[in-house]
């Protein structure tokens, strides 16, 4: 018969396994890249919008469920980007935009929240390690995809171009100027053609810059890979002295 000991052990490394599950923020990295990959190869129209969308909505469930949310905020994440999912297809379908409009305004409140609770479950995070720092870039790389649905936003409401001397802008144009703006890379091939562009591309340099100077460097900084090694040891001995006995 099994022991009590030996169930209790058992049930720890069950649960340190969910733990490491839940901090999967190597996943929400990879989601992020992905996403942006598909959203600079594939115009957000038609049937690729609804691989886009189920990206996106990807994205802000696995983040969620990293970042430590509670279950029933998980579940209602989860129908909204079903529901996201469904506007995209009735869209692509009908090829009425507006239904694609609705699904892009509901995607792009859950994934600011997604990296809102993964932001905050880097910055309350006891230890500092790989995972953590992975949540991190993983904010950062998706400030560019925020940026990129606000320029959209913009062009669309000054009614005018939003690039100066390109009168018709891809959509992947927009995620270019974002990333570029956001690492302050700036080709110079992309330039706002007035207000409110500029002002907002200033506030996305600012931005970028202060995230990678402040939190991503300091925690770095602060990282020490042989620690979480040597506490794994230090966790095994006591086991194997106990089982030796």
């Amino acid at each position: 018969m099994e022991t009590a000991t030996r169930r209790a052990r058992r049930r720890e490394r069950w649960i340190q396994r969910a733990e490491r599950a839940r901090d999967a923020f190597g996943l929400v990295f990879a989601l992020v890249l992905i996403t942006y990959a598909l959203a600079s190869l594939l115009e957000n129209h038609g049937w690729t919008s609804v691989v886009l969308t189920i990206a996106t909505s990807a994205t802000s469930v696995v983040a969620l469920v990293s970042a430590h949310a509670r279950h029933k905020f998980v579940r209602v994440t989860v129908l909204l980007a079903a529901l996201t999912v469904l506007l995209a297809a009735i869209g692509a379908a009908t090829d009425d935009r507006t239904w694609l409009n609705f699904a892009t305004v509901i995607q792009v409140s859950l994934l600011t929240i997604a990296m809102a609770a993964v932001l905050r479950r880097v910055v309350t995070s006891p230890e500092i390690g790989s995972r953590t720092i992975l949540g991190a870039l993983s904010v950062y790389a998706v400030l560019g995809i925020l940026f990129t649905f606000l320029y959209g936003v913009i062009e669309r409401v000054q009614g005018g171009a939003f690039f100066e001397g390109h009168p018709h802008p891809a959509s992947s144009d927009f995620l270019f100027f974002s990333y570029t703006t956001l690492t302050t890379t700036g080709y110079g091939n992309l330039v706002p053609g007035g207000q409110p562009g500029r002002l907002i591309s200033g506030l996305e340099m600012m931005a970028g810059q202060i995230f990678l100077v402040t939190l991503v460097a300091g925690l770095v900084s602060l990282w020490r890979p042989g620690e979480a090694i040597l506490r794994r040891r230090e966790r095994r001995e006591p086991r194997a002295e106990s089982a030796g006995e």
